[in-house]
């Protein structure tokens, strides 16, 4: 059974095993799915850049002052059996209230990464997509939309990348990474280039 929960930990705690000190379990408030199609990506966005979000609880727009202390911005978490993407924010109670809900257009979502420096949302699915990645941006009507749509690099066979991180812009590019869940040609990482 997929249990559709975030999990906050305390790295600085002392001894050898990381214990989970919160859990917001969010399995009651979503579709089922299979036990391997869960949440596959988690990304953060802070509430700073999430401004003219529409925030379907409430039907405004999003006001984080609303809901009291919490992480100081929104959790994004993608769901590989759905290809959803859903933004909750996740209050130092305990609470979880959903904020948004996204299709990314994809058959699957296998991570999620927020690029700052540019205000996207880069959404990644494996090779059931064969390797598509989307950005996405909050357009005028407040709600995340599809800005551009990549294939894979030219020369990376249809790989079970299902991890995609981003580097530091320097000299006009910035490195980006993939994870290969399936170890190809026995790597798990590999590296390529984009355009700031």
């Amino acid at each position: 059974t997929s249990r559709l929960s975030v999990l906050s930990y305390d790295v600085t705690a002392p001894g050898t095993t990381l214990t989970a000190t919160k859990e917001w379990n969010l399995t009651a408030g979503l579709p089922s799915v299979d036990a391997n199609a869960g949440f596959e990506g988690v990304t953060w966005i802070p509430d700073s850049d999430l401004t003219g979000l529409r925030d379907t609880s409430t039907g405004g727009t999003y006001d984080p002052t609303r809901y009291g202390p919490h992480t100081g911005g929104v959790f994004f978490v993608g769901v590989e059996g759905t290809g959803m993407i859903y933004g909750y924010v996740l209050q130092d109670s305990g609470a979880a209230t959903r904020v948004t809900s996204v299709s990314s257009g994809m058959a699957g979502v296998m991570e999620l990464q927020w690029e700052p420096q540019t205000a996207r949302l880069w959404v990644v699915c494996d090779d059931t997509c064969d390797g598509q990645h989307r950005t996405m941006r909050v357009n005028a009507s407040g709600v995340f939309a599809t800005t551009a749509v990549y294939n894979r690099p030219s020369g990376m066979p249809n790989y079970n990348n299902e991890g995609f991180a981003l580097g530091t812009c320097s000299g006009g590019t910035k490195p980006v990474y993939w994870a290969d869940d399936s170890n190809d040609s026995g790597h798990a990482l590999r590296r390529g280039d984009i355009t700031c």
